[in-house]
């Protein structure tokens, strides 16, 4: 089986989030010296990250200079999963010139008179150019649901709209990457209390994911309709087991480095003759 293959949700699917276990590391395999030492382990993990990291650098500057295809690379997850840790760990070698991260919160007044895929559709990546959205228009049927900030009769529409919308880009030189970041209960509650303890991370602290965790089991059922009803063959969703950070980073900056190897990217041919131009001293 191919390694992503361990992670893609199929189509139509009936996923349960509690049979999958966020503690686990599929695919990774230790060599014989790391083998039982978390260190070691982990050690060999950063390096391969940074390998990927290093190769996904390079495609991506292939990817912007052919100006062909477009990357858009969907984060989501609970709160403290490690959206804000992908980003630093996967895509920190890329050049920001063809690379954008936007972080969709609450919308603003002029978006939110607006249909919910407008500022989602204002942000996909130009050809050449990697998107990363942390959290992305799934929060229009996640958080929505959960707070029934709209009815149902609206939410539930919501859905294959996604997936017409998310056809749309892929038939248009877009290629999604969705990962869901899937962090156990116990986990997200030591992470938050890692903020508290921390005078330099408690600016990380938001007081409403105390609230939010209240809502887990509804989030959980939230999510897998999400990966039940819009895992698609054209955009697959991924569920990366995240507890373990390093893990998370691997896994995922294997799966992009992939995706660019399988775009295979090449740099355009020159539109003049090299041999005739001379530099002069």
């Amino acid at each position: 089986m191919d390694f992503p293959d361990l992670h893609r949700i199929k189509p139509n699917s009936r996923v349960r989030l509690n049979s999958i276990d966020p503690d686990g590391s599929p695919g990774f395999r230790p060599a014989a010296k790391a083998k039982g030492n978390k260190n070691a382990i982990k050690d060999q993990a950063a390096a391969e990250v940074t390998a990927n990291v290093e190769q996904i650098a390079k495609l991506q500057e292939l990817l912007y200079a052919e100006n062909k295809t477009g990357l858009l690379v969907v984060l989501q997850g609970m709160d403290t999963s490690g959206k804000d840790g992908v980003v630093r760990g996967v895509f920190s070698g890329v050049n920001p010139q063809g690379c954008h991260v936007i972080s969709f919160k609450k919308p603003s007044e002029t978006e939110a008179d607006r249909d919910f895929l407008w500022r989602i559709h204002a942000a996909i990546p130009a050809r050449g150019e990697i998107s990363v959205f942390n959290r992305a228009h799934y929060e229009d049927v996640l958080i929505v649901r959960v707070h029934n900030f709209v009815p149902e009769t609206i939410w539930r529409k919501r859905y294959d709209m996604i997936n017409q919308f998310e056809h749309y880009l892929t038939d248009n030189h877009v290629v999604m990457l969705k990962f869901m970041l899937h962090i156990s209960k116990d986990e997200q509650k030591a992470r938050l209390q890692a903020r508290l303890d921390d005078p330099t991370k408690r600016w990380k602290f938001n007081q409403g994911d105390v609230q939010e965790r209240k809502h887990w089991d509804d989030y959980q059922r939230a999510y897998e309709a999400v990966l039940d009803k819009c895992s698609t063959p054209a955009a697959p969703w991924y569920v990366i087991p995240a507890n373990k950070k390093w893990y998370r980073n691997w896994a995922i900056s294997t799966i992009v480095r992939q995706t660019l190897e399988e775009i295979s990217p090449k740099a355009p041919k020159a539109t003049f003759d090299p041999k005739a131009i001379v530099i002069p001293d």
